[in-house]
């Protein structure tokens, strides 16, 4: 191998060395303030095409999901906002919940 492979190896190494913790609970905050998801307070942001989506930010991680309805699967696209805007004090890492993030 060439010095130059060797290091595109290292460098796809590093680049998966963050997936081990796949097939984890991801409903569950690991930083050093750790805490249950549901504690946090979500709010929305509305992407480019209209639709809602979860978002969640405790300071340290951010987490956004898509809202989607629960009869049919399908995104919710509710217009409480104009597009790639957010609604809701998401950042403060409350305990409150807008919604059901579910």
């Amino acid at each position: 191998m060439t010095r130059f492979n060797l290091y595109l190896v290292g460098l796809a190494a590093l680049a998966v060395a963050g997936c081990s913790e796949l097939g984890s609970d991801k409903a569950f905050d690991r930083g050093p303030d750790s805490k249950d998801l549901l504690d946090l307070q979500a709010g929305i942001w509305v992407d480019p095409n209209g639709c809602d989506h979860w978002i969640i930010d405790d300071g340290i991680e951010g987490y956004l999901s898509a809202r989607l309805d629960r009869n049919t699967g399908k995104p919710v696209c509710s217009g409480v906002a104009a597009p790639t805007q957010t609604v809701g004090d998401f950042k403060r890492g409350g305990t409150e919940i807008i919604g059901d993030p579910f």
